[in-house]
């Protein structure tokens, strides 16, 4: 689904935002509370209040390591570093629902272009799959072709050698037997047998 032009600004930056942990694409608390306009503080606050719209497929709150993880390669989220607590991941849903309970217009607004972007990610990951399959399919067919190939240069190569061999043979004279004269031999004409 193309976007238009006007959203590609919002979309990229929020496309950058979004991380795959534990296999999953999701954005983390400060990321999401910024892009609402709301201090991640503020934001972690109303989950806990509404825990009940957040269960373990909507959010989830990372591991020391995964925090580790995600300062080491995220350069915008170094100031995570020196936080005691571990930050939150939300996924699409428990990022929608985050605009849902802090209802306010920015988080409103922003959380539509959260929904495109989580969505425009899912059509691109179903589309290299299916590029995938496609090159699969072409890569056994390739596989086959070369095999079939494989098998006709072998049997012509056998065939041309048949031919070569009998060409050999009709070219190879005879073995030469004396050949009898033509015509009446007289006993002082014949060859003597048995003289030494």
């Amino acid at each position: 689904m193309p976007l238009p032009d006007q959203l590609t600004m919002p979309l990229a930056r929020i496309e950058s935002r979004i991380l795959l942990i534990r296999g999953q694409k999701v954005m983390i608390d400060i990321d999401l509370a910024e892009l609402y306009g709301v201090p991640t503080k503020r934001l972690n606050e109303q989950v806990k209040r509404n825990q009940e719209r957040f269960p373990a497929d909507f959010m989830f709150q990372l591991t020391a390591t995964e925090k580790q993880e995600v300062v080491a390669n995220c350069d915008h989220l170094a100031k995570l570093k020196f936080s005691k607590s571990l930050p939150y991941a939300f996924t699409e849903h428990g990022a929608i629902q985050a605009a849902n309970v802090l209802a306010s217009p920015q988080a409103i607004e922003t959380g539509v272009y959260v929904v495109r972007v989580f969505v425009h990610l899912r059509e691109l990951v179903t589309s290299n799959k299916e590029l995938a399959l496609r090159l699969d399919e072409l890569e056994n067919k390739t596989d086959l072709m070369s095999l079939k190939q494989d098998a006709f240069e072998h049997n012509t190569r056998v065939q041309l050698k048949q031919i070569i061999d009998t060409l050999r043979e009709l070219m190879t004279p005879p073995p030469t037997v004396p050949k009898r004269p033509i015509g009446f031999v007289t006993p002082d004409d014949r060859p003597a047998k048995g003289k030494k």
